[in-house]
């Protein structure tokens, strides 16, 4: 799967656009690492509906306090529901349709600010590979972050003294409480702390370098350490190997070219670091039952819908 010498550049029409806060091309006004607002505020300027984008460097938690949402994600779509709470890591596809009746809160946090505030439990959140919806338990602890949703946007809101501290202290004890509810049953499993931290920057270095085509053992390197390390690291996780969660990655990124641009299959090959359009499409039908065509044309047809 080497890289062709000098690859066609793809033209891409109409991209999905990438913003910092939707609708807005420029950085929040305020200084914070974070931005805190309610579903409405943004959402009644768009008819209620927020159309696919990504973000850069920005995770987003997305609160459904009362009301009805339908969620897309990439060439999928979910029903939200009150309580439920969207993870959203960056770059990936997403979308929502809000009942006018929707209450809740949306939080856009740096990546830099998960990683200093969160700790282990930021970088736990950091892996995530793609959206999670997580619903609130209906018990007292479920009640509880509603209120921490909450004193967040309340004290998001405020100018008194201390509040740099106090919110991100209030970020720090939500981000611990997502990271508990949505690990993966081999991170509890992960020995030591840095077995998190190795499995956290092997999934922003995939972001990164995923159409490179390298092998395991130049990600392990960048990490600094083994190929055998990482590979039982990863299965230990998730139980996929490293090079599976790379191909795994690359089969995402073609799902989304070939359903939010005009690239043809070929431009979708090279552009992800192959050299035969004919090896990738073998590739692509082998992890989605469908060739890069078919599958194309289905994603098309739900989408009219």
């Amino acid at each position: 799967m080497a890289r062709p010498p000098s690859p066609p550049v793809p033209q891409q029409s109409a991209p999905v656009p990438v913003f910092k806060l939707y609708g807005e091309h420029e950085h929040w006004l305020t200084p914070d690492m974070v931005h805190c607002e309610t579903i409405a505020e943004r959402s009644v300027l768009h008819n209620w509906q927020i159309r696919p984008h990504q973000h850069h460097g920005l995770f987003q938690i997305v609160y459904l306090k009362a009301g009805k949402a339908r969620m897309r994600i990439d060439d999928d779509e979910f029903d939200m529901r009150a309580g439920h709470v969207a993870l959203v890591p960056q770059m990936c596809i997403h979308g929502f349709r809000f009942a006018p009746n929707a209450q809740g809160h949306v939080l856009t946090l740096a990546y830099p600010l998960v990683e200093r505030r969160g700790g282990d439990a930021g970088a736990a959140l950091l892996a995530l590979r793609r959206p999670h919806l997580h619903r609130l338990p209906a018990a007292e602890e479920g009640a509880g972050m509603h209120a921490h949703f909450r004193a967040i946007d309340r004290e998001y809101r405020s100018v008194a003294v201390h509040r740099e501290l106090v919110l991100e202290s209030l970020l720090a004890v939500l981000l611990a409480w997502l990271a508990r509810q949505i690990a993966p049953p081999g991170t509890q499993a992960l020995q030591a702390t840095r077995g998190v931290r190795h499995f956290s920057g092997f999934c922003q270095l995939i972001e990164t370098a995923y159409a490179g085509q390298h092998p395991v053992a130049w990600y392990a390197g960048q990490l600094g350490i083994t190929a055998a390390h990482l590979n039982a690291l990863c299965r230990k996780t998730t139980g996929q190997s490293a090079l599976e969660l790379v191909h795994e990655r690359l089969v995402l990124e073609a799902r989304r070219n070939l359903v939010y641009t005009s690239m043809s299959v070929s431009q979708v090959s090279y552009a992800l670091g192959f050299a035969d359009p004919a090896y990738f499409t073998r590739f692509f039908k082998r992890r989605t039952g469908l060739s890069p065509k078919a599958f194309r044309a289905r994603a098309s047809a739900a989408l009219a819908t």
